[in-house]
């Protein structure tokens, strides 16, 4: 059994902060000890039995802290379960059907022998920073498109493979 999660997040505007509190807060309902940190602050993962990373996607990439944590953490991420989620699409194709990992959390996947990868919507609102955030949102193009039944229910199935003797 597992005890203590790390799960941390790479987020700009905050959207993938708030999936990712979702997802600790859930764990932490099954009994589990969790830390949500955000991806540039943490320091080292070797106190935990498990990790969550998640991402937000810009431009077809996943957010630069997430990248660099996996980057600096690989060697103890490899000896421990790891699941990664992705939030992004500003649309509703998430809740519609699969959407596969960008090549490079793929990659990653793949050296660490992460469990799953999900992509969950995105959420871009008034106020987002960045120029391009500025772009999408006078085009209208903006909005939430986080479901947290999706979330919360992923995050019982990570809770259960954790618990389960």
């Amino acid at each position: 059994m597992t005890d203590t999660v790390l799960v941390t997040y790479g987020s700009t505007n905050g959207s993938t902060a708030q999936i990712a509190e979702a997802v600790a807060e859930v764990l932490r309902k099954e009994g589990l000890t969790v830390d949500a940190t955000p991806a540039d602050a943490v320091t080292s993962v070797a106190s935990y039995d498990a990790v969550v990373v998640g991402g937000g996607l810009y431009g077809g990439r996943w957010h630069k802290d997430a990248r660099r944590f996996v980057r600096r953490h690989r060697h103890l991420l490899a000896e421990r379960p790891v699941w990664f989620f992705s939030s992004g699409p500003l649309d509703a194709s998430a809740s519609e059907r699969d959407i596969p990992p960008v090549r490079g959390v793929r990659r990653a996947m793949t050296s660490l022998s992460v469990r799953e990868h999900v992509t969950f919507g995105g959420c871009l609102v008034e106020g987002a920073k960045g120029r391009v955030a500025g772009m999408i949102l006078r085009a209208d193009k903006g909005g939430d498109f986080r479901n947290f039944d999706v979330i919360e229910t992923w995050a019982a199935g990570v809770a259960h493979e954790l618990t389960r003797a």
